[in-house]
């Protein structure tokens, strides 16, 4: 286990700037999610982390030391790939003790940490078999066991999920947590899957464009997005935005107008920005209330979707060009063609400035 410290990382290929100043700290222990849209930098990020890739400019610090210009082996980390990349012609056993013949371990303490392993992976009757002769979550468990054995201090992944059919990748994003749970170790884990960043993690950390949006906990990303951009990727169905305009703000909060919903009274704090000031309205699925229409702010329903124990309600806004979103518990009773009224839960809107910045809440702020 250690501590991992990342002082002002670039990563330059050529003319791309790919790593752009990253600032984070990760604590001893804790499971952290690199998430982002393809290209954001996640993976890039890691193999830094792991030494596959140099860094340009800035000081990487494991258990404080700095490790810039060490080896792979020398960091004492393990790194899981998306690939597998198990050696075909070797059983469980000896994928599972590679590196630690590489390390010139002694054949009872390669014995030893394997057979350990195995124990916790639930590999122990398959060590004889053959990459071929296994399933995809036990290939995946072989690729994780490889890496622990070793003991490194940081597991690294590097969407190991993402070839696992949608059934297999629950059962294993249960294993990668119980592991976690079980050994306490520092893991650093690449998705480009919320749902995994939000089931697993203890910190994510959202990329967009090599640099990083913001960190937090699940929750804190979930119920206060810092910037559209999270909001909008955090949460599935994803958040509905619809335009609004500043009515005026004082020490309570805000007046706003949104196309449909008519003028809110929301409890965010205007900035300082003035009357007229053009902002963005978020609102969960969850949070948007249906009602029977009444004049004319109505919606049309154009879809609706049974998922056994929810239903997603699909709108055509007032304006933009997005589906709206309401989530529900089944049964419903909302069909396609009828029209009908938006209720959003006041605590629960979101409001973002022409530089998709979130807006605070005022009371929250006073209270602190």
């Amino acid at each position: 286990m250690a501590s991992v410290t990342l002082d002002k990382i670039n990563k330059v290929f050529g003319r791309d700037h790919i790593i752009k100043g990253i600032d984070l700290s990760i604590g001893d222990g804790e499971f952290v999610v690199f998430v982002g849209p393809s290209g954001c930098g996640k993976s890039t990020l890691l193999r830094l982390i792991a030494g596959l890739e140099s860094i340009t400019e800035g000081e990487l610090r494991i258990a404080g030391d700095v490790v810039n210009d060490l080896p792979p082996r020398e960091r004492g980390v393990g790194m899981v790939f998306q690939s597998y990349a198990l050696y075909p012609h070797m059983t469980v056993y000896e994928n599972m003790a590679f590196g630690l013949k590489l390390a010139k371990e002694g054949s009872e303490t390669i014995k030893e940490r394997v057979m350990a392993t195995a124990r916790i992976l639930q590999l122990e009757d398959l060590l004889h078999r053959k990459p071929k002769a296994l399933s995809g979550g036990q290939r995946q468990r072989v690729a994780m066991g490889r890496a622990m054995a070793r003991e490194p201090r940081i597991l690294l992944f590097d969407e190991p999920l993402s070839n696992l059919d949608a059934s297999l990748r629950v059962q294993m994003r249960n294993e990668i947590a119980r592991l976690h749970q079980r050994l306490g170790s520092t893991v650093i884990y690449v998705t480009h899957d919320q749902v995994e960043a939000m089931t697993l993690a203890d910190k994510i950390v959202v990329l967009r464009n090599g640099s990083i949006e913001q960190v937090g906990s699940p929750q804190e990303l979930y119920q206060r997005p810092a910037t559209r951009f999270v909001a909008g990727f955090i949460g599935s169905p994803t958040m509905n935005f619809m335009p609004a305009e500043l009515l005026g703000g004082d020490a309570e909060g805000c007046r706003v107008s949104a196309p449909g919903l008519g003028k809110l009274a929301l409890p965010q704090d205007a900035n300082g920005q003035g009357a007229g000031a053009k902002l963005t309205l978020g609102v969960r699925p969850e949070h948007l209330r249906l009602a029977e229409a009444e004049g004319n702010n109505r919606f049309e329903i154009v879809n609706v979707e049974y998922l056994g124990n929810e239903v997603y309600v699909y709108l055509e806004p007032k304006a933009g060009d997005t589906l709206l979103i309401h989530r529900s518990e089944a049964p419903s009773h909302w069909s396609i063609g009828q029209r009908v009224a938006l209720v959003p839960d006041l605590e629960h809107v979101h409001l973002f400035d022409a530089h998709d910045r979130a807006l605070g809440i005022a009371k929250r702020s006073r209270a602190a």
